[in-house]
């Protein structure tokens, strides 16, 4: 079916993004799935290309272009070109925002231009080994002493922390004994502070370039114009910013279903058995064509949820619906998909394999589908 709600620009954006992509990321993206990290060069070069600075202000050197669609897009060329660019995305859609609407004017000129140019790499620090969902049940402590911030705690499960140069960590600043969700505040720690210190790559079942690892901080002094936004306000920036984080992956949920569609489409033509193509057999054609319209009835919601998104619009619980259907539907399509190619599915050199494994933890990150269906049933009255 047709889509709208993409420009011209936002297809020259992607025809550029994805002749990069087939020229530059493609042809090394094995090495980079056997380092387990994207190299830093490569977010240096995306700056250049100017896809880092799309929604930065144009005296930084950005685009001056807000428009999460072209977040949409490169989200989309990824899965294209079957490149899971995870610590791209979260970088991209997850915590640059934070920046963008906290920052004070000194914090944009110290940071805006090294983001913008792919110098400066950020990541989040949310989840705890004893607080992931339950943001209120941070145990991070910043304790206030002079200039300076004394940060002390752990983070688990922060993808893109190995290459990170600036990382907003959620921290608790103050106590307060009537509400649990009071007194957490955003600090951005600077890659070398003393105390601060990045453990190891945590091995994965799937999302294999995507480095995933631990950070301690032992008495870090953060200086208080490390400070993003207000002190004590965080948990209402972070459940601001959950939306944009929901639908971006939703979006690259479904791009990655798409992707094991056309490659399985693919697949079935060329494999024989019995002296015929697997497309031939009836199972095939119907078990491809209830994935091919579960997958466009899926697009058209994450359409009409973007075009909300951009209009400033979309809700958390139409947020959260797009999540749990789109991750769900992921999880769905890759497992009827690898079933069509037999024993060659389960093969690692196969990328049906590889979009296997890497699709299990979208129903877990940005809010597990448990987590969906209570914001969805609240809105219910339930």
């Amino acid at each position: 079916m047709r889509r709208t709600g993409f420009t011209a620009d936002h297809e020259s954006f992607r025809q550029m993004l994805r002749d990069y992509l087939t020229r530059e990321v493609v042809p090394v993206f094995d090495d980079w799935l056997a380092a387990g990290a994207v190299p830093r060069d490569f977010f240096r070069n995306l700056g250049k290309l100017g896809v880092l600075g799309m929604a930065f202000p144009a005296e930084y050197g950005g685009g001056d272009q807000p428009d999460f669609t072209y977040n949409a897009v490169i989200n989309e060329e990824c899965a294209r070109a079957l490149v899971a660019l995870g610590t791209l995305q979260v970088h991209l859609d997850v915590v640059v925002p934070y920046f963008l609407d906290h920052a004070d004017e000194a914090q944009r000129g110290r940071w805006f231009p090294g983001l913008v140019s792919g110098d400066l790499f950020a990541a989040i620090g949310m989840t705890e080994p004893g607080a992931g969902s339950d943001l209120a049940g941070v145990r991070t402590t910043a304790v206030r002493d002079g200039e300076h911030y004394v940060l002390n705690g752990a983070k688990t499960f922060i993808s893109g922390g190995a290459l990170a140069d600036l990382v907003v960590v959620v921290a608790r600043t103050s106590r307060s004994e009537s509400d649990r969700r009071r007194g957490l505040s955003l600090l951005v720690v600077e890659d070398g502070m003393p105390g601060f210190e990045k453990g190891r790559n945590l091995a994965k079942i799937g999302l294999k370039v995507q480095d995933t690892i631990e950070l301690s901080f032992t008495d870090v002094r953060v200086p208080v114009e490390n400070l993003l936004g207000e002190e004590g306000a965080a948990f209402e920036q972070l459940t601001h910013g959950l939306p944009q984080e929901r639908l971006s992956i939703a979006i690259s949920s479904l791009a990655a279903a798409r992707a094991a569609l056309d490659t399985t489409v693919t697949y079935v033509r060329e494999r024989h058995v019995f002296g015929k193509p697997v497309s031939y057999f009836q199972n095939t054609r119907f078990e491809l064509a209830a994935v091919a319209t579960e997958i466009e009835a899926a697009q058209a919601m994450v359409d009409r949820a973007l075009a909300e998104h951009v209009a400033g619009e979309l809700s958390p619980v139409d947020a959260a619906k797009v999540k749990l259907y789109c991750t769900e539907l992921q999880g769905r399509t890759v497992d009827r998909c690898l079933q069509l190619f037999g024993g060659y599915g389960y093969i690692l050199e196969y990328p049906i394999a590889r979009l296997y494994a890497d699709a299990r933890v979208t129903r877990i990150y940005g809010g597990t589908s448990e987590i969906m269906k209570t914001i969805i049933s609240k809105s219910l009255g339930l």
